[in-house]
């Protein structure tokens, strides 16, 4: 079996773009992103299929009763994400290292099913406050939304302790370095 790679942060510090550096700079690790199915709306020029599955409420709501994710959480009122069970179980035939991109809640779930084949990475803000900015400047969400994932990130920064690694986000090149020289020392472990 392939390794795989976790990571959650809060929205709003920086996940996404240093897991796109790192698939950039890390080719010789076969990774893999896995898209995540959710049931929000797509933001900007996403696409399905490319940076999610966009699925409504309702079908994910019967994949969930169908037993068609690895994860899944309701991480905002009617708002899913999850982790497909096919697309993880295809690419790890493939014997690549699949790179997951999930919630805290989604990320222990997915390290409790494989132990030691799994790394998990928190990636953290360098305070609320930074996060609030962020998010703020992000000019995607509503207030309301916003205040909403800060209470969701304190919970989220709570639970930092359980993942194998936590790196703090105040300067992007070094975090991605150091999660580089994490991602690398794992899989050639594995």
């Amino acid at each position: 079996m392939s390794s795989l790679i976790i990571f959650a942060a809060p929205s709003g510090t920086g996940k996404s773009t240093v897991i796109k550096r790192l698939m950039r700079l890390a080719p010789e690790l076969n990774l893999s992103f896995s898209i995540s199915a959710t049931s929000r709306k797509p933001r900007g020029d996403e696409q399905h299929g490319v940076e999610y599955y966009f699925l409504s409420p309702a079908d994910f709501r019967a994949g969930i009763e169908h037993d068609a994710f690895l994860e899944y959480e309701e991480v905002y009122t009617d708002t899913y994400y999850g982790t497909l069970r096919e697309e993880v179980d295809r690419r790890l035939s493939q014997g690549q290292t699949v790179v997951f991109d999930v919630d805290v809640v989604g990320a222990m779930n997915i390290k409790e099913q494989y132990a030691d084949k799994a790394l998990s990475i928190f990636l953290m803000p360098p305070s609320i406050e930074t996060l609030r900015q962020r998010l703020t400047s992000r000019a995607t969400d509503s207030p309301k939304v916003i205040e909403e994932r800060l209470a969701k990130a304190e919970y989220e920064m709570s639970r930092s302790g359980e993942f194998d690694l936590v790196v703090v986000n105040d300067d992007l090149d070094a975090c991605t370095e150091r999660v580089l020289q994490a991602v690398c020392s794992f899989v050639q472990r594995n």
